[in-house]
Parts: C-alpha cells; structure tokens; sequence
C-alpha cells in the first residue's frame, strides 16, 4: 500500500459561477464538496490508478467529521468527460495506459483526531474564463500531545508501506521541522518518501534528504532564488534530495534525478481548475515508482493526469478519458549531461 500524510486536511468547497466580478454578488450555479488537502486528493487518485491507499494526518470538530464521512464513501473519480483534443506530441512513444474498468482501490482511514476543527478551503471557479480564486483558512491548532500521537501511528503504518508522500501545509501548532521529522522516519524503516511542501517546511525537509520533492515553480523560486527551471532544480538537488520534479504549470514536468535529467509537457495548453493538478503529479510519480517505471514512463503518467485534473471541475478528481487520450501523447526529452 502507499501511504499519505496531510497534517492540515481540509473540506475542499468548489463554487462554479458564469462570471467572477469583484465587490458583486454572485449566484452559484455549481457547488461540490469534497474530503481534501493535498495528500487526500493524491490518495483519491492513487485509487482510481488500482493502489490500496492508507491515509493519516489530522481532522477534528463537525468539518472533519463531514470530512471522515465523505471519505468513507469515496469514489475513486467522476465520470469520463470528452477527452482532450490535440496533435499527438512530437517525441512520444506508446506507453500503457490504466483501464477505464480498473476497479477503484481501497482507501483507508488512519487520521489522528483532534479537538480543534478541519478547516476549509473555498475555490470559486470562474466558468467564463477558467479562472480559480482560492481561498484556504489556517487549520486546527495542534496540541503536542495531538503530534505525539500522530507520529505513532505514522511510525506504525510504515511498517507496511511500499511508498510514503509528506504533502501539504502544517496547521498552527506544528513545528517547522515536523516534515524533517517524517521523512527521517521513512528513511530508517526504509520506506522511498516524496515531499510536497513549501518554504521553511520544505527548506528544513529537504536537508533531511527525502527521495523525492516536488516544487512548483513559485516554490522552487523561494527555495532556490532562482527562477531559471533547470538551474533552480539542480540546485534544490543539491540541497539535499536525491530527485527533484518541478512542476512547470502548462510547460508539464522537470525531473533532476541521478538517472538523468528529462522534460516532459502535455501536447497542447488546456483550460480548467487547476486545483488538484500538483496532486494527481505527486499520484502519477508515487504509483510508477511502486510499478517500477522509468523515469520517462513516470513522468508521462503524472503530466497526463496533472492535465485531466485541470480539465475535472473538482479538486482530487481527473477527467479519466482525457487521461487515458493524453497518456501516449505527452512528449518527454532527455537533457544532457546526466545529473550526477
């Protein structure tokens, strides 16, 4: 199973309106909710992908309950839309996609409850433009004993991990270290971990040497001081994580690894909700390391379902026969020299 860790989980509110005007009110015409924060959403998609899912972290109040609920009956993505249009991407090789009959894994539920309550996060859709407004409240105040308890389950789960991912921000009362902590733990039960984080959690993190991290490029940027895509993550590399993808938003992937350096971008630029997109990446990258795909396989899979996500009107949702049109279309080119 792969295992994924939100300490700030969240009721993700999507809100579709036909046009966002500021200091006006809006009638909304598409509302979903959905159990969310960032390793949630990876796990929904995990499942659709056919991998037994384990998901700990933290919820609490009357929104993790609805949160718990909702996760409980999750299914594992909606249905097919119309798929994606476009030439076929120069480059590109057959690669195998997942059955659109591949029945849905399970996903299971180890949160740590706490007092405070689950926040919420608001993303307000703008259907004439495709534009997202995303509002995202803080989270619950964790107690040192809360965090206690957190570790020990977390410690216990890794036991039966094939792969881990750290994802997300920390709530109040977390420690900046806290994801350090975690990835030192995966690494002495031998379990591969990737970190999704941003600033100090992600600097402090990343020098406690995770397999994998993966910034976009605003993240990267803070982390680095540079905005240069290649030389940025290199240098994210350096400081201390074996591999690193950036996320180049409608220019798909980076990868700096000690296999290579690869590229990889979707056929042509689509507009939608990106909410979610990072995370179906972080889905993508997950399932091919625990399959045993090349880097070139794996970096196909997360930039065609960072694409269907774009496409899906909810976070942790991809549009499943965009997916499997995209798949053998996303182009993928080898930099040299190899990054050693």
């Amino acid at each position: 199973m792969i295992l994924t860790v939100t300490l700030n989980t969240a009721l993700d509110l999507t809100y579709g309106v036909p046009e966002l005007v500021p200091h006006a009110s809006h009638r909304v015409s598409e509302m979903s909710e959905r159990p969310g924060g960032k390793g949630l959403n990876v796990a929904r998609v995990l499942s659709a992908l056919g991998h037994a899912t384990v998901v700990t972290g933290f919820a609490g109040g009357s929104t993790g309950a609805v949160l718990r609920e909702l996760l409980a009956g999750l299914p594992a993505t909606d249905a097919p839309g119309p798929g994606a249009p476009g030439p076929e991407a120069p480059g590109t090789t057959p690669v195998p996609t997942t059955p659109a009959s591949i029945a849905p894994a399970p996903i299971t539920d180890a949160l740590v409850t706490v007092a405070g309550n689950t926040r919420r996060t608001i993303a307000v859709v703008d259907r004439a433009t495709g534009d997202t407004t995303q509002l995202n409240e803080p989270g619950p105040l964790v107690t040192a004993d809360e965090w206690t308890a957190l570790l020990g389950r977390y410690e216990e789960l890794l036991a039966g991990a094939d792969a881990v991912a750290l994802c997300g921000s920390l709530p109040p009362g977390i420690h900046v270290g806290a994801y350090a902590e975690l990835v030192r733990a995966a690494r002495a039960a031998g379990v591969p971990v990737l970190l999704d984080t941003s600033g100090e959690p992600l600097r402090r993190g990343i020098a406690a040497r995770p397999d994998l991290i993966k910034p976009n490029a605003d993240e990267l940027a803070q982390l680095t001081g540079s905005r240069e895509p290649l030389r940025a993550t290199r240098d994210a590399r350096r400081r201390g994580a074996h591999g690193v993808v950036a996320s180049l938003g409608p220019d798909g992937m980076l990868a700096v690894t000690p296999d290579g350096i690869w590229q990889a971008a979707p056929p042509a630029r689509v507009l939608g909700n990106p909410t979610g997109a990072g995370d179906s990446a972080v889905a993508g990258l997950l399932s091919g390391l625990v399959e045993g795909l090349s880097w070139p396989d794996r970096l196909r899979r997360a930039v065609a379902l960072s694409t269907a996500t774009v496409l899906s009107p909810t976070a942790g949702d991809f549009d499943r026969a965009a997916y499997e049109e995209l798949l053998p279309r996303v182009g993928v080119e080898e930099h040299t020299p190899a990054a050693r």
